[in-house]
């Protein structure tokens, strides 16, 4: 083999070697960083099977560091033991997660239809507003995200108590909708500047009115955008604790606020506390599966045109 020969063939071998060193580097964080991320959730559901002793001791691997117990499902009256029979825990838990469910969904169904609307509006019409364009008006609906709700409590709270709010799902619908709606406005209208003009002009020139060609032609290119506006908007108001807390008493309690009150006379129920948790995030997990891929289609839409 001449010596033309054995410097492809080094060549040859130094490239995979680098192939191989690139991937084994990429996957390896990757691997890293699936393991961090999932921690918590693996955490909180081997909590909910363990009792006082093994809490305390922070044990990590069941069967192996600890023998599993149902002490956090039997509270629910969701073990094997108590699912066949009456349990105020258990009803108590299911009205919670009527509750959120229901607020939870409303609110992000809300927030995205007026948003896409603010959203189309301001990718494809000339607002001024005073010195304030479609650029302002659009950082002017992101900057509410400034403000602490705590700011927002003693108003709130006057408002509801006297317009009859509290305690109330109407009442956090609302207020849910309008925390999330800038988020909502803000990724609808990068979700709109990334489909061309020229497809809605058609839709005009062949006999469509505005709302025509934002139904027909402008929606369903949309979509993924508005279903990954949707599921963030669930997750952030799923888990909005501070208002529920703050404007609920009976009716309208959400599992935030259930979660929060697993104390008793010796401190916190940390199995209990771990298995309403685990409960709670279990939806939220089925539908990050379920629609991953509108996910991904929608964040990623507006990053190249």
């Amino acid at each position: 083999m001449s010596a033309a020969n054995f410097r492809v063939v080094d060549e040859e071998r130094g490239e995979r070697a680098r192939w191989w060193t690139s991937r084994v580097v990429i996957y390896g964080a990757l691997i890293l960083w699936a393991i961090i991320a999932l921690f918590p959730i693996y955490w909180t559901i081997t909590t909910s099977f363990k009792v006082a002793a093994d809490v305390t001791q922070g044990t990590l691997v069941p069967f192996l560091d600890f023998q599993p117990a149902w002490w956090g499902w039997e509270s629910l009256g969701l073990s094997p033991e108590t699912i066949d029979g009456p349990s105020t825990p258990r009803n108590e838990f299911f009205s919670r997660f009527q509750n959120s469910t229901i607020i939870s969904v409303s609110a992000s169904l809300l927030a995205v239809i007026l948003g896409s609307m603010t959203g189309y509006g301001l990718s494809r019409f000339a607002y001024q507003l005073g010195p304030l364009k479609n650029a302002d008006i659009g950082f002017f609906f992101i900057s509410q995200l400034i403000l602490p709700p705590v700011v927002l409590a003693l108003p709130f709270l006057v408002l509801y108590k006297e317009l009859a709010l509290l305690d109330t799902h109407i009442g956090l619908v609302l207020l849910y909708t309008l925390t999330v709606l800038p988020i909502v406005i803000w990724i609808m209208r990068d979700q709109f500047m990334s489909i061309p003009t020229e497809l809605e002009e058609a839709a005009l020139v062949d006999g469509q009115g505005v709302w025509g060609a934002f139904a027909r032609i402008v929606m369903p290119i949309a979509l993924p955008g508005m279903i990954a506006a949707f599921i963030l908007s669930l997750v952030l108001t799923w888990n909005e604790y501070f208002f529920a807390s703050l404007l609920t008493s009976t009716d309208a309690k959400t599992l935030p606020v259930m979660v929060a009150s697993q104390t008793g006379s010796q401190g916190i129920n940390w199995w209990s506390m771990a298995a309403i948790s685990f409960a709670a995030i279990l939806p939220l997990i089925v539908v990050g599966v379920l629609l991953e891929r509108f996910i991904i289609r929608g964040m990623s839409a507006g990053a190249v045109k």
